[in-house]
């Protein structure tokens, strides 16, 4: 740890103490802005495990008391990202109540150039002026108490597509055995096994094979094992007799559970096994206590089903005056326009997809297959 400024420090997220990962908590519990998973201490501590040292956490602190939290990783030249950028689904200076920033000086205490953002939480003033973009992040109310549960605010709202799916449910039974959800799983194979239907998905859509890097695996492994009060890694499985049919792994804290990595076995596609695995998720999810699953940013169909409402997330760059941010600034922005030009227009989303597609099918074509291919959830 050093001593930046008066009141900011810069540690490392595994070193941090006993009391300061509990300030941290306290802080997440005050504000419903910031009880996602991705933004608990224990995310930035297995991220800071397998990102080979970038990952750090400024502390701010008023009249000596930590106040707030900002988990970043540092790259070469101090251009830095959230933690986790690309896999983070939500991300924020977690602070208590009040507190506020400067976030020039804030990136001069860090030694950054330049902050990079994808998924910030909306509430963040102090970085508005930053954001180049907001975009919608659909989330599930999932109320087990008052006037309905979530199951049935879907039959209610969508009941073709309620009655539907638990009729797939039915013949999956009938065709395979008896279908069975277990919502906290703890076998490891069935987390291989996640892994493996996801890879052959991503080579088969033509995306980058997120578990072809060994930190990002290294992280899963790891998260899969943590069972805090803030963080707990879940694995979840639907079963027809004793065969795996789709599994899904994401963290949840006290109050949210994100949505995160979705497979399933592809010889069972026309059960609609993601729909399933999904409504089954946000039934048990509810029963335990969670109020809200998180759907993270993206337009799926599905998630346009599932539904109750959206939050918004903003992306862009923090910057101050260095020659490093103008230069980054640069080359990143066009990328991303690009990118989010194609994804706001279906015109435009649904031949790069099918180009992706097809990319993916010749590369799969070119190499002895390693794993099935698992579709998207629909």
């Amino acid at each position: 740890m050093s001593k930046i400024e008066a009141d900011i420090t810069i540690h490392r997220p595994e070193e941090l103490s006993t009391g300061l990962r509990e300030a941290w908590h306290r802080a997440m519990d005050e504000s419903p802005d910031y009880q996602n998973p991705f933004l608990a201490p224990e995310f930035a501590v297995g991220v800071g495990r397998y990102r080979s040292g970038a990952a750090r956490v400024a502390v701010l602190h008023e009249h000596g008391e930590p106040v707030g939290f900002l988990p970043y990783e540092r790259g070469a030249f101090g251009v830095g990202r959230a933690i986790g950028l690309g896999l983070s689904d939500c991300q924020a200076l977690v602070h208590r109540p009040g507190v506020t920033w400067d976030a020039r000086r804030l990136l001069r205490a860090c030694g950054l150039s330049v902050l990079e953002f994808d998924h910030l939480v909306e509430e963040q003033r102090p970085f508005g002026d930053h954001v180049t973009g907001t975009f919608a992040s659909p989330i599930l109310d999932l109320k087990d108490s008052g006037d309905s549960t979530y199951p049935q605010w879907l039959r209610a709202t969508y009941p073709g597509l309620a009655k539907t799916t638990l009729k797939k449910e039915r013949r999956l039974t009938r065709d395979h055995g008896e279908t069975r959800f277990v919502h906290d799983e703890r076998d490891p194979r069935m987390l291989r096994r996640l892994m493996e239907w996801k890879s052959a998905q991503y080579r088969r859509t033509g995306r980058m094979d997120r578990f072809a890097r060994p930190w990002i695996v290294g992280l899963v492994d790891h998260l899969f094992q943590v069972r805090e009060e803030h963080f707990t890694g879940v694995l979840s499985v639907v079963y027809a007799g004793d065969r795996p049919v789709a599994a899904h792994f994401g963290p949840r804290s006290r109050t949210v559970f994100a949505a995160w990595f979705t497979a399933y076995d592809p010889d069972f596609h026309y059960y609609s096994p993601g729909l399933i695995m999904h409504l089954r998720m946000a039934e048990a999810a509810g029963r335990d206590g969670v109020r809200i699953m998180d759907m993270g940013r993206g337009d799926k169909e599905y998630k346009d089903w599932l539904k109750t409402r959206e939050l918004r997330v903003g992306e862009g760059f923090v910057t101050r005056a260095h020659p490093v941010a103008a230069a980054h600034r640069l080359w990143r922005r066009p990328v991303r326009g690009l990118r989010n030009t194609v994804l706001a227009h279906p015109s435009l989303r649904e031949p790069a997809d099918r180009l992706l597609k097809t990319v993916g099918t010749l590369r799969t074509s070119a190499r002895p297959a390693s794993g099935r291919a698992a579709p998207r959830p629909h």
